[in-house]
């Protein structure tokens, strides 16, 4: 698999977790804006009219899960740049370490009431730990179907749950 291959693999991944993302953070998503068509419908969605399941989360906790969202979407890029380059063993160690199920983040998932939410954030951190064993094997297409399976986690979540 070409460099180019594996790049724009990688934007495409990037692109479609970033509406879910941009939607709980109240970032306007639509037609005239540069993230996708695909989710304009909800643009204009009220709480009431958005069937995901709320989380309730207190403000600073709110604030601190978005940031979070945002640096697992930033590894992830760097994940894919770093496949790209054949730097394996630099992307293993990002996906350990800032997405993996550290000590830290086995801590900050177990805050979390409800189950399915907590149990989807326990797999997607769990996929993470593969997909940096998978990237010490220096295997393209192994590498991308385990960043594939752990960006599903992403899609899953963001489907079933807002903030």
């Amino acid at each position: 698999m070409t460099k180019r291959a594996i790049l724009l693999l990688g934007l495409a991944a990037l692109l479609m977790a970033t509406p879910a993302m941009a939607e709980d953070s109240g970032m306007p998503v639509g037609m005239d804006h540069p993230m996708t068509m695909h989710h304009a419908g909800m643009a204009g969605m009220t709480d009431s009219q958005d069937s995901r399941t709320s989380l309730g989360l207190p403000e600073p906790m709110r604030i601190n899960q978005l940031a979070m969202m945002r640096g697992h979407l930033e590894a992830v890029s760097e994940i894919v740049s770093l496949i790209g380059e054949g730097k394996f063993d630099k992307a293993s160690a990002i996906a350990h370490q800032r997405l993996g199920l550290t000590p830290e983040m086995q801590k900050m998932c177990s805050m979390f009431g409800n189950e399915k939410f907590r149990n989807l954030g326990f797999a997607f951190h769990k996929s993470a730990d593969h997909l940096g064993d998978v990237l010490k094997t220096r295997d393209t297409s192994a590498s991308l179907k385990a960043l594939h399976s752990t960006m599903n986690y992403c899609i899953s979540c963001h489907r079933t749950f807002r903030q």
